[in-house]
């Protein structure tokens, strides 16, 4: 289960599918569209996935609340959190403190709500002073409602905002501004491939070679993005070059591209910043269980270091990186 329906930033998936990695790989995998990075999390046990893709603080609420069966994280695509609140660019909000008195929206179980105890834990902010309207309305709606000064902020991803105001002709960046959770709670990580305890102890085999196939697609994104948008193309009914063509890019240059991942890689963690993401979330959550690291991630299945990705810097940002980035914007 992904944390959306297939768009720009899954197409590392859709390029190992399209060039047959899984295949070669004796597996067969079926993407099944989420309702969002947090949300999906749960409903890996819960609905009979093997596995998903979703948010990193999510997971580690979910054990602290309910360990039982929890999906276990094998490759952390995301090593910057991706997380944001988009404010007005002219409007009263210019720091994290101002947020108090103000009314944020967001879908019912986002990502950025369920990690915005530790925001405001970290940012100073007194959260029983923000109130928070949670909608099963479009993204589009919650982000236009802020332009027009119906809501003061909303939460979500950075480029899944943008995204949202560009499918209906609306610039983001120069409508919002953006309180990027990175700039206050860096340790935090973001989307993660995960796979259920059973299917590990099951199907070990399997495990490692799902993480070799999505590491092969990530290299060759990162080597050649418009091949990757060409497959995603042909897997997302909806596609729409000016707004998945961004995302990816946005994807690749920001949430891909840790300074850590050029030692350790892409799909790989640091132990430390993962210690303290689990006892900062579990502090500002009141979780009634703290997990243990071991329990959120496992980098038994992923390739040995000279083999895994590096964030797309490394890569020279060659003429097809440059080409796909003219072409989108």
């Amino acid at each position: 289960m992904l944390n959306s329906p297939i768009s720009g930033p899954h197409a590392f998936f859709c390029l190992a599918h399209e060039r047959g990695y899984f295949a070669e790989a004796g597996l067969e995998v079926e993407f099944a569209a989420g309702d969002g990075a947090a949300s999906v999390v749960p409903r890996i046990p819960q609905e009979g996935f093997d596995g998903g893709y979703g948010d990193l603080c999510a997971l580690i609420k979910l054990a602290g609340l309910r360990s039982d069966n929890c999906p276990v994280a094998v490759h952390v695509a995301f090593n910057q959190t991706p997380l944001t609140i988009g404010v007005r660019m002219d409007g009263p909000v210019r720091a994290p403190k101002d947020l108090e008195g103000k009314v944020i929206g967001g879908h019912p179980i986002d990502a950025a709500i369920e990690a915005f105890p530790a925001y405001a834990l970290k940012a100073g902010i007194d959260e029983s002073r923000v109130s928070i309207l949670r909608s099963t309305t479009s993204m589009a709606t919650l982000a236009e409602d802020v332009l027009n000064g119906h809501a003061d902020g909303v939460f979500g991803f950075v480029h899944t905002i943008i995204a949202a105001l560009a499918g209906k002709g609306i610039d983001g960046r120069a409508g919002l501004r953006f309180l990027e959770y990175r700039d206050v709670v860096p340790d935090l990580y973001g989307n993660a491939l995960m796979l259920t305890p059973d299917f590990i102890k099951q199907h070990p085999d399997a495990a490692r070679a799902l993480v070799g196939a999505v590491n092969r697609g990530i290299i060759e994104t990162l080597a050649d993005p418009e091949a990757a948008l060409r497959a995603t193309e042909r897997m997302a009914p909806k596609f729409a070059r000016h707004v998945d063509g961004p995302r990816l890019m946005g994807t690749l240059h920001v949430e891909m591209a840790h300074p850590e991942a050029r030692e350790i890689g892409i799909g790989d963690i640091d132990d430390g910043r993962l210690a303290r993401s689990i006892a900062m979330l579990a502090q500002s959550c009141r979780l009634p269980y703290r997990p243990r690291p071991e329990q959120i991630f496992t980098r038994a299945f992923l390739p040995p270091v000279a083999l895994r990705a590096r964030p797309l810097a490394l890569h020279g940002r060659d003429g097809a990186a440059n080409r796909v980035e003219r072409s989108v914007a």
